[in-house]
Parts: C-alpha cells; structure tokens; sequence
C-alpha cells in the first residue's frame, strides 16, 4: 500500500510540474477543448430538447374539427368517438366560441354585437385529441369525410418542421464536433509534444537509471487527460450559465412559449448525464493526444 502510494504521489506530482512548465500552451490545449466540448454540448443539448418538444407535440397534438354551419357538435360526436385513433373530444359550441371571441375583443355587449352582424358567425367546432402524433394524419382523413364536417387542421407541418431541424442539427453536430475534435487533438499532441521535449534531458536520465517507458511517460499522457477535464468542466459551467439565462428569460413570456419552454426542458437523468458526457469526451480527446505525443518519443 506504501509503495502505491508513493508511486502515486510520484506521479500527481510529475503531472503538475508538467503543467506549470507548459506556461501558455495548456491554455491553447484547454481553451480548444472546451470550445469542442462546449459546442458538442450545446448541440446535444438542443438535440435533446427538440426530441421533447417532439414528444410533447405528439402527447398533445389535437385535431380542430369546424362543422357546417347547419350541423351542431352534438349530431358528429358519436361517430367520432368510435374511431380507434381518438382519444378525447371536447365540444367548442358557436355561442362559447363566440361569447370568447367577442370578450377577446374587449365588447361588453355581447347581444349588440350579434344584433349587428345579424346573427352568430361562427360555427360549431371539435377539438379531437388523437392517441399518438402517427395516428394524426389518418384521423384527420377520416374526420374530413364525415358529411356536416367542413374544414379539419392539424399543426402535422410544425411537427414536420420541428423533426427536420433535429435531423439537420444532427448532421451539423457531427460534422463540427470531428473537425473540432481533431483539431483538439492535434493541439493537445503539440502541447504535450513540446513538454517532453523541454524534459528531454531528465528522461534521458530516468532512462540511464533503468525507468521504464511507461513509468516515464505516464505523467505526460495524465497531463493530457486533465486537459480534456478542465475543458470539459469549463464547458459544462458555461452551458448552464446559459441554460439558466434562457429559462429566467422564457419564464417571462406568453403562454403559448410557456408551452414551448416546457417542452425544452431536460429530464433529470439528461442533465446528470451531460456533464458526465463532456468529462469522458474531454477526457478522451485529451488521452489521444497525449498518447499520439508520446508514441513517437517512447519508440526511441
């Protein structure tokens, strides 16, 4: 137990000298990892909120039914509650719709508005609440070919929308996180490369007094590692920072970004999940480089 822990002490010691005699080229190493890392996790980030809001759009995704102006909900209800796609209905009638409408407009007299236009100039409507965002499109195919039923709209297009700009986020992520990845990893194997090369004196002696190559150059690769971690964590401090701004400032608005705003929130297990992604990713990238340093010095 001694001698591991000598062992150890030996090697976090080596590990600090390290980076303090890396002077301005472990901030270059560090400041390229979290650029990495704070972007990969932005993206994966809204890659996941969209999914939410996907999901939240399918849990409550309704069907407007508006009838003719002859047909009354009460004649349609029946028939639509038989459809296995329909999981709710609920009957807006023309006089609430209208009482609504008219209270929105701010007219304290409702009689006199109608009296004006001669009569309601609404119609019924259903708002059918179908039991996932699949069954939609065939529901409303449905609903528009019962005879009383005029127009039928559904938000299936924002849906569409929403599912296209997480594909393209998707592609966009992959493509900026290999290029930036590489580009850590290359800056993170010049950090760690000139380090060794400012120590080649002291290896040659560890050398000379039979140290083996691991022994030796574990210091180096530990350096790298902790790169990947301080970038990570810097990383993870500035999404929140920022996650934490857009929710005070969404907080303030209407009722129908409320409803987005609810949609883009994380789950418990996502947002413990993120910073132990960037940490690993980070890690890695920094043990890549590090090792790609070494490898071309412990072969001498």
């Amino acid at each position: 137990m001694l001698k591991f822990l000598t062992k150890l002490d030996y090697l976090l010691k080596e590990t600090f000298l390290g980076l303090l005699r890396g002077g301005w080229m472990n901030w270059a190493a560090v400041s390229t990892v979290t650029v990495l890392l704070f972007l990969f996790g932005m993206s994966l980030q809204t890659s996941w909120q969209l999914e939410q809001l996907l999901n939240q759009f399918g849990s409550q995704l309704e069907v407007s039914v508006y009838l003719d102006g002859g047909t009354r909900a009460e004649s349609i209800e029946p028939l639509v509650a038989k459809m296995p796609e329909v999981t709710a209905i609920q009957i807006i009638t023309k006089e609430e719709a209208w009482t609504k409408l008219v209270k929105d407009l701010r007219i304290s007299d409702i009689q006199g508005a109608t009296q004006q236009l001669g009569e309601n100039p609404l119609v019924d409507e259903l708002k059918v609440k179908a039991r996932d965002s699949e069954a939609v499109p065939n529901l409303a195919t449905q609903l528009a070919k019962l005879q009383g039923v005029d127009v039928v709209q559904y938000v299936d297009e924002a849906v569409k929308r929403v599912a296209q700009l997480h594909r393209g986020l998707n592609w966009i992520t992959v493509t900026i996180t290999i290029i930036l990845t590489l580009t850590a990893i290359a800056v993170t194997t010049t950090t760690i490369r000139l380090i060794v090369m400012a120590r080649r004196q002291e290896i040659e002696i560890m050398q000379l007094v039979g140290a083996t190559t691991a022994w030796i150059y574990l210091p180096f690769i530990l350096q790298g590692i902790t790169f990947g971690l301080v970038g990570g964590a810097i990383a993870w401090s500035f999404i929140s920072v920022i996650q934490q701004f857009l929710h005070q400032l969404l907080a303030k608005q209407p009722e129908f970004i409320q409803f987005i705003t609810n949609g883009l929130k994380l789950t418990t297990g996502q947002i413990l999940l993120l910073p132990l992604i960037l940490l690993s990713f980070g890690a890695a990238v920094g043990l890549m480089g590090s090792l790609f340093a070494v490898r071309r010095f412990a072969k001498r």
